[in-house]
């Protein structure tokens, strides 16, 4: 995650970023004066009310974040795999307890999360990015002609393999419209392909309203990557995990406890004993 404690240290600028930050908006508040301050520019901003969302009240599981009703905590199952996936989230996802991404770390523990700041960008995924053990893919669609040499398909990652690279999916952790955001306003995503995914599946996400059927939460994006680049298992457990999770906080919603594990579940529970 994304330290602007020493971002603002290295600045220079405005001593109040040296107070301790707030790492889901960025922020760094003045003990002092109750403002806040960009971890870039060090520019004051006024306080700003805590983002609640609906059933924010919910007695939750501290470890799984769901409501105590329906805990998803038993069902969480880890796996390995040749491709990573690192995603670069947009703080407000951070309040959200609908918010997808967060499944892939847990099935995924090789997963790597940045918090994006359009004028910050974190130094370890700059770092990253340089590395040259990685071979990392910007997960976005092929729909604007600007960036169309830059698009690849899905062998590309059988390429990386081949060539002793580890393939790495980076996904823009957000709504649409932040998505879109974080893809035009990063610069170093601008020398790296682009892998638009290419699927006939239609989402089970019940917990947001999509624009359209075809487009995919976060956590399904990743499990139709993990399965269509050879990481079958991987893309089954992180799919059930989904389905699980998907099942458990709808169920929640309506105040129904799930008095038997769905079969989603049933196979996290053997995956778990083995």
């Amino acid at each position: 995650m994304l330290d602007e404690t020493s971002q603002a240290d290295l600045s220079g600028r405005h001593p109040a970023t040296r107070f301790s930050p707030d790492p889901a908006r960025g922020l760094s508040p003045d003990p002092v004066t109750g403002l806040s301050y960009d971890p870039a520019t060090g520019h004051p901003r006024p306080p700003r009310r805590e983002f609640k969302a609906r059933g924010s009240f919910t007695e939750r599981c501290p470890g799984c974040q769901l409501p105590v009703l329906n805990c998803l905590c038993p069902y969480q199952a880890c796996a390995e795999s040749e491709a990573r996936v690192w995603l670069i989230t947009h703080p407000l996802e951070h309040f959200k307890p609908t918010n997808t991404g967060r499944l892939i770390r847990d099935v995924l523990p090789a997963t790597e999360v940045f918090t994006w700041y359009r004028t910050a960008p974190d130094e370890r995924l700059l770092a990253l990015l340089d590395d040259p053990r990685f071979a990392p893919f910007v997960i976005f669609p092929d729909d604007q002609p600007d960036y169309a040499e830059r698009v690849v398909g899905i062998e590309a990652v059988s390429e990386a393999k081949t060539n002793g690279r580890i393939p790495v999916f980076i996904l823009l952790d957000g709504t649409w419209r932040q998505a879109r955001r974080i893809f035009r306003k990063s610069p170093y995503l601008d020398r790296l392909p682009v892998l638009p995914l290419a699927t006939t599946r239609l989402t089970r996400y019940r917990l947001r309203k999509p624009a359209s059927q075809a487009h995919l939460c976060t956590a399904e994006v990743a499990a139709e990557l993990l399965r269509q680049s050879g990481d079958v298992e991987a893309a089954q457990v992180l799919d059930d995990y989904f389905d699980a999770f998907n099942v458990s906080y709808d169920a929640s919603r309506r105040y129904e406890k799930i008095e038997q594990p769905t079969s989603a579940m049933r196979r996290l529970l053997a995956h778990r004993a083995e």
